[in-house]
């Protein structure tokens, strides 16, 4: 039975009363001249940011407007980064948009952009990471969603061409954000069907929800 998205903005209300992650990770990723790719994952509701075979693979369910996920960025975001540049981890983000208040807006616009950097020629995995940081960074929940000037300059930031900065910031459909959002909230209830909220960090190898309120999480993960 599925729950209902009343619950899951409870849920997400909730959180925002629970302390979020503390650790602040120091450094930048090391540079990778092999370019980790970015794609759309074969459902077409995932971005994919690295190469293939790397070792451990995880899904971060996340939302364009929730506090916490911008925490998570912002404490984890280097490291995230790091990891995928150097092959060591590929990252599938998943995102919702619940805390919409209406269709196509702030958490629509936001996941729509997202889209737009992985058509081709897509940004690197890399990139794409340092372009979530951004976005989560100077997030406005409630407020307006980012201009295509501040598209355009996150993607720049990011490293991304101006070819590509340029198809963010123009705003095409790159999704049909609806059943990207029915889609990943399914597979996030499979999950967890009694704790569902973003952020939601899943081990694909193992098949199980991460504890990212462990300061070391993302370390013990690389080296197990």
């Amino acid at each position: 039975m599925r729950i209902s998205r009343a619950m899951v903005v409870l849920t997400a209300a909730l959180m925002v009363l629970v302390a979020g992650c503390t650790k602040q990770v120091a450094g930048a990723a090391a540079s990778d001249p092999n370019k980790p790719p970015l794609s759309v994952s074969k459902d077409g509701y995932g971005i994919v940011a690295g190469f293939d075979n790397a070792p451990k693979k995880i899904e971060i369910y996340t939302e364009p407007q929730c506090n916490h996920c911008a925490d998570l960025q912002h404490d984890f975001g280097d490291q995230l980064a790091y990891y995928i540049a150097v092959g060591q981890l590929e990252v599938t983000y998943r995102p919702m948009t619940f805390l919409d208040d209406k269709s196509g807006g702030y958490s629509g616009q936001v996941s729509n952009a997202l889209f737009l950097a992985a058509e081709k020629p897509a940004a690197t995995g890399t990139q794409f990471q340092r372009f979530v940081e951004h976005l989560w960074e100077h997030q406005r929940p409630g407020g307006t969603p980012p201009t295509k000037d501040e598209l355009h300059e996150f993607a720049t930031k990011a490293g991304m061409s101006d070819s590509v900065a340029k198809r963010i910031s123009d705003g095409g459909s790159a999704v049909n954000t609806k059943d990207m959002d029915d889609a990943n909230f399914e597979f996030l209830y499979e999950i967890d069907s009694t704790e569902m909220g973003t952020p939601t960090v899943y081990d694909l190898d193992k098949g199980e929800k991460l504890d990212i309120y462990d300061n070391d999480w993302l370390n013990k993960l690389i080296q197990s």
